[in-house]
């Protein structure tokens, strides 16, 4: 468990495996904090030879609170990233993110490509409007205001939650255990609002990611409602020798049922970078 800070931002994060590893750092999406990416996860790609680093983003968990005036940008949390990095001592790393965490992924890479050994991006999009938009009454239910209570909080969470997880895959106790430890852990409100707000202000990721030159994996579900897969296709097409992986079972949820593909493919990505 370590801080570090970046200007005015203090950034939480924690790590697992030997720092002489590749190192993989992992981010959240909106407004979800470290947690997203359980110990078993990363443990497990402690087994696969990695040194894995999780952090809280700005807005999130345990790292600083902003407020709208501040109006930072994707690429300001991708100077977040940095700034994680270069405490833990990585020379460079596997960039990963999911949802938001993958936008903040792209901008880390168009803007550090020498600090990218190889980018990940999950669930993500890039930018361009229309492309894998969900349906208005998910996008409405994501931008939903914080509730006034924790208990009604997880209540709501749990209820937008299902609208974009696979049926199969939905876990209400497991859920509702998962977010009372976040809320017990941290609440920032309105965080999750300030980061959509940076993604609308950072515009679309076209000509960094047409030019972008680090080996890439694109992941998206098949049966994703918040960001179609559209998106990932996309963003795979942009990206010059960009692998996808479409995982059909697979919606907006990083549920260990999709943890095994995850990890093969990312082991297969880092095998490629020592090539």
């Amino acid at each position: 468990m370590a801080t570090v800070m970046n200007g005015a931002i203090e950034l939480y994060y924690d790590t697992f495996g030997d720092p002489a590893d590749p190192t993989i750092i992992c981010i959240p999406g909106m407004g979800s904090q470290l947690l997203i990416y359980d110990e078993g996860f990363c443990m497990a790609l402690v087994d696969r030879g990695f040194h894995a680093v999780r952090i809280d983003n700005r807005d999130a968990g345990l790292s600083s609170a902003t407020v709208a005036a501040d109006e930072y940008t994707l690429s300001d949390m991708a100077d977040d990233v940095l700034a994680v990095l270069d405490a833990v001592n990585a020379e460079d790393a596997i960039v990963f993110g999911i949802s938001l965490g993958g936008m903040v992924a792209q901008t880390f890479a168009i803007d550090y490509p020498e600090r990218t050994r190889a980018l990940v991006s999950a669930m993500s999009a890039t930018g361009e409007p229309g492309i894998g938009s969900g349906s208005a009454e998910v996008i409405e239910a994501l931008l939903l205001p914080d509730a006034e209570t924790t208990e009604a909080q997880i209540e709501s969470d749990l209820r937008v939650r299902k609208l974009w997880s696979n049926p199969d895959w939905y876990d209400e106790d497991q859920l509702r255990e998962y977010f009372a430890a976040n809320y017990a852990r941290a609440s920032i409100p309105g965080g999750g609002l300030r980061q959509f707000a940076a993604v609308s202000r950072s515009g679309d990721r076209v000509e960094g990611l047409s030019t972008l030159d680090v080996p890439t994996l694109v992941i998206h579900g098949g049966s994703d409602t918040l960001i179609t897969a559209e998106a990932g296709r996309r963003t795979a097409e942009l990206i010059s020798g960009a692998e996808y992986l479409e995982i059909e079972e697979m919606s907006h949820d990083f549920v260990y049922q999709v943890w095994p593909a995850f990890i093969e493919a990312m082991t297969s990505l880092a095998a490629h970078t020592f090539e």
